[in-house]
């Protein structure tokens, strides 16, 4: 099976180089994956080779991890085929043809000197006129709000190539090949001419419907429900969080409003302690600033109150967001691939720039207020995403680091911010209040995505879910609206994963001898595999 295994990865990143370069292998810097039809005839061929070859190991003699890695790997191959052959987002999503993540990582990650680095990326930049002429073939009924997004980021695409021509002036390679980046930015412009031809005639809807959407949840969360039994779920969940945030809004009434008398609907109470609580936040100019100072502080928690090991020598750099990458959420880690785990983890957050009003950023600060900001920074880096994404670069199956479950990523997030709530972080009523709010939010994106794409919620009951329901700003509603129209499933993958760690955790608490520190190091030395194998492995033992 390891041999297997190994000679399967062996074959697929020459085939996907980009996927290569995103997990930290650089052997194939200097070719550049087109988004052909030929391109995916082999990526076909390749998986449907791959399949009966897995199939036909015998789980009952593999290993425990080796048997983990089998069922991953045999879903991957799946998903890549279901991918590629029904949900087929490579014709109607034109923001998936974008190669700039690639030549990002290529040219800021220290794999090789920096002349070598330039050498692979010209050579990965002459390939960019194919590379368009091959996205503009693949396109057919485009959808007008993924066609919208690619627009909006193109200028990233030309704003790396543009540093990727300084870098090769430095190192005394730009004259010689000019017009190599001439034809690049004609690549990039000519795409953008063909996609704003076909805006106005997008007809295509961005929601999935019932069977692609169902098909799709099995394939990316890989839970022991479905989508509609994780939307009931939800929807029960939702009712205990709303009970524990009343409760939490009746002590903090009388503080807040003196003598007034409280609302009798509970949807209007909490809105309101909330609102006046939503004031206090930091300074627009001082958002990323705050967020990097708070990083230390969570550390100290955690070490302090023993929750898990960290890594002090693995560095964490707080970061804009590359253009290239805006528009669908605010803040988002961005890890090293298993190949490179050395390398630095990115935490990636949107400034409050020229790009907002006064009133949209003055929203969005309301949002991420005092409380609601370190749960966000709980959530994506300690002892969050950073920290799990961490472990699951030491695990010792790499399969499980390169293939990882997103609901297991997200869920493992999730359930830390719960995790430093029950530990006393921040404890007052407000802090549990606001953090009711928050998980309130991972409750809620299960209810809207699948509201959205399967029963056909419109716009406007969506931002009253939103706003009125769950709280949020009409800023994040907005954007949340957005990213539903522009993502499909991952918006379950919060809750679905949460809800399946806290079941497991219950499970094992039961028994003798259970010690918290030790469930969450065993649990992530897992690597990102999805829960409900970790969990039968946990619990057989």
């Amino acid at each position: 099976m390891d041999a297997l295994a190994e000679e399967f990865l062996e074959q697929l990143w020459p085939l996907d180089t980009d996927a290569a370069i995103a997990v930290g292998r650089f052997d194939f810097a200097a070719r550049l994956s087109l988004p052909s039809h030929e391109q995916r005839e082999r990526r076909r061929k390749f998986y449907k080779a791959w399949l009966p070859r897995f199939e036909a190991l015998a789980p009952a003699r593999l290993t425990p991890t080796q048997r983990m890695d089998r069922d991953i790997l045999l879903a991957q191959i799946r998903s890549d085929l279901w991918q590629l052959d029904e949900l087929r987002e490579w014709a109607w999503n034109p923001a998936t043809h974008n190669p700039a993540s690639a030549l990002d990582k290529i040219l800021h990650t220290d794999w090789a000197p920096m002349h070598e680095r330039v050498h692979a990326l010209q050579q990965r930049v002459r390939q960019l006129t194919a590379y368009y002429q091959a996205a503009r073939q693949s396109l057919a009924d485009v959808t007008r709000e993924h066609t919208e997004l690619a627009l909006q980021q193109l200028p990233g695409v030309l704003s790396v190539l543009e540093e990727v021509e300084s870098a090769a002036q430095q190192v005394g390679q730009g004259a010689i090949t000019q017009p190599v980046w001439n034809a690049a930015r004609a690549a990039v412009t000519g795409y953008e001419a063909q996609l704003k031809r076909l805006l106005p005639g997008a007809r295509r809807s961005f929601r999935l419907g019932a069977a692609l959407y169902e098909a799709k949840f099995q394939h990316d969360i890989q839970a022991g429900r479905s989508a509609r039994q994780t939307y009931e779920l939800a929807l029960q969940r939702r009712d205990e969080v709303l009970a524990s945030m009343a409760r939490e809004a009746d002590v903090l009434w009388p503080r807040l409003f003196a003598a007034e008398p409280p609302p009798a609907d509970r949807l209007v109470r909490i809105g309101r302690v909330i609102d006046q609580l939503s004031s206090r936040h930091v300074a627009r100019e001082r958002f990323v600033e705050e967020i990097r100072a708070q990083i230390p502080q969570l550390e100290a928690w955690v070490r302090e109150k023993d929750l898990i090991t960290l890594d002090p020598d693995k560095p964490l750099v707080v970061r804009d967001t590359p253009e290239y990458a805006r528009g669908v959420a605010g803040a988002g880690i961005e890890a090293p691939g298993p190949y490179r785990p050395q390398d630095a983890t990115f935490y990636n957050v949107t400034p409050l720039d020229d790009a907002l009003s006064a009133e949209q950023a003055e929203s969005q600060l309301r949002e991420y207020n005092h409380w609601i900001l370190q749960i966000l920074n709980i959530h994506e880096a300690v002892p969050g995403h950073y920290v799990q994404l961490l472990y699951a670069n030491r695990a010792p199956s790499r399969v499980k680091a390169l293939f990882g479950n997103g609901a297991m990523v997200e869920g493992w997030a999730v359930y830390a911010e719960r995790l430093m709530i029950e530990s006393g972080y921040g404890d007052s009523p407000e802090m549990r209040l606001m953090y009711g709010k928050w998980h309130l939010r991972s409750v809620t994106n299960t209810i809207l995505d699948y509201s959205v794409h399967v029963l056909g919620m419109p716009e406007a009951a969506a931002l009253d879910l939103l706003q009125r329901q769950a709280f949020q700003t009409a800023q994040e509603a907005r954007e949340k609206w957005r990213r539903v129209q522009l993502t499909s499933v991952q918006l379950t993958s919060y809750f679905s994963g949460y809800s399946e760690i806290v079941a497991l955790r219950e499970q094992l608490q039961a028994r003798p001898g259970f010690a918290l520190k030790a469930f969450h190091e065993r649990f992530l030395s897992y690597g990102s595999a999805p829960v409900r194998l970790i969990a039968a492995e946990m619990l057989a033992s």
